[in-house]
């Protein structure tokens, strides 16, 4: 594929090249205090919600981040793209710390990393037509497109994600929830990125829709040779899109590998049991499976428990895991794995990528 040559076209000013990293995170922490009192507060403990993340996303891939609501996805978009502040550890874009960018940095920064958001109603402001929503931030980067030809490049974006170009004087309301999220979307785009962090941008919408929205992220993605951090809690989104996966539990990451090391031989209990859940497609094979019932709730952030936190509800666990946390590496299943009693499963075919 070659690369976009037109300067107003998304992903035109890309230069890494395809396979080097783009975003690393290196121990990356977010806790929340929590505090007591009105006038006179006092912390009285935190919330981790995120506790040691560590990945790497690589130029023109798709990383699909997974796991239960709670369990600190969100967080994790929020802080690589600045909403947030990290408690301790790195986001490091391109070999540069975010958080030791200069001002002029991060804009570039802010340029090169766009989001789109979970929930498409309230992520466009009301108040806006989706014109004015779509070239928004090339009245804040004003070197990206000039100012005469921002009417035709919105056209042209929406346009691009599926909607009609005459749409450009609508307002939010006027849409449905997967044409709200089309013009998340060309929002995303409008910088000309190098990554997109897309949290659940599908978990909202008809499953019809859904496949749309994929279909779409993924032509987008073959075009202008974009890299995803795909972040969902229905694993067979994931799969749809990803290349490679981590699933995360509590504020960590329990495994990751390639897109068929993680659902074709998952190791870790709780992706295991997250997979056991997937439909079967093919009748033929639904007996064939066995669903693995996990006990128990998901235990509270403030209040994690000792040595591995999913043992609570592991159907693997014994003494050491209360004892010793169990850190992410290959314990001869081929990838990582945060279990001291990793073993790798065959899961039945749940139906085409």
């Amino acid at each position: 594929m070659s690369e976009p040559t037109d300067p107003s076209t998304p992903g035109a000013s890309s230069p890494t090249a395809r396979g080097e990293p783009l975003l690393t995170v290196k121990g990356l922490v977010k806790h929340f205090p929590l505090t007591q009192g009105i006038l006179f507060q006092r912390t009285i403990g935190h919330v981790q919600a995120v506790d040691g993340v560590d990945f790497e996303l690589r130029a023109g891939e798709t990383l699909g981040l997974v796991g239960e609501s709670g369990c600190g996805k969100s967080t994790v978009s929020k802080l690589l793209m600045g909403l947030e502040k990290p408690t301790a550890g790195e986001v490091l874009y391109k070999g540069r710390d975010v958080a030791q960018m200069s001002e002029r940095e991060l804009r570039r920064y802010r340029r090169e990393v766009q989001i789109i958001f979970q929930d498409p109603y309230s992520s466009l402001n009301p108040r806006m037509t989706v014109g004015d929503i779509v070239s928004e931030g090339w009245e804040i980067h004003g070197d990206v497109v000039p100012p005469k030809d921002r009417a035709r490049r919105a056209q042209e974006l929406l346009e691009r994600v599926g909607l009609n170009p005459d749409f450009v004087n609508r307002y939010p309301h006027q849409f449905s929830g997967g044409q709200r999220q089309r013009v998340g979307i060309a929002r995303a785009l409008a910088l000309r990125p190098e990554v997109i962090i897309c949290d659940e941008p599908v978990s909202a919408l008809d499953v019809s829709v859904q496949a749309q929205v994929m279909n779409l992220l993924e032509d987008l993605q073959d075009e202008f040779g974009l890299s995803f951090l795909f972040i969902a809690h229905d694993l067979s989104v994931v799969r749809h899109l990803s290349d490679r996966v981590a699933v995360m539990y509590l504020g960590r990451i329990v495994e990751s590998g390639s897109h068929e090391q993680v659902y074709e031989r998952p190791a870790h209990p709780y992706t295991q049991a997250l997979l056991s859940a997937v439909p079967v497609r093919d009748p033929a094979l639904r007996g064939q499976k066995e669903r693995i019932m996990l006990s128990g709730d998901v235990p509270s952030p403030a209040d994690p428990p000792s040595g591995c936190r999913f043992r609570t509800r592991c159907f693997k666990a014994q003494d050491i895991c209360a004892v010793e946390d169990p850190e992410l590496y290959d314990r001869g299943q081929g990838h990582p794995s945060a279990c001291h009693f990793a073993e790798s499963v065959e899961i039945v075919h749940t139906g085409e990528r």
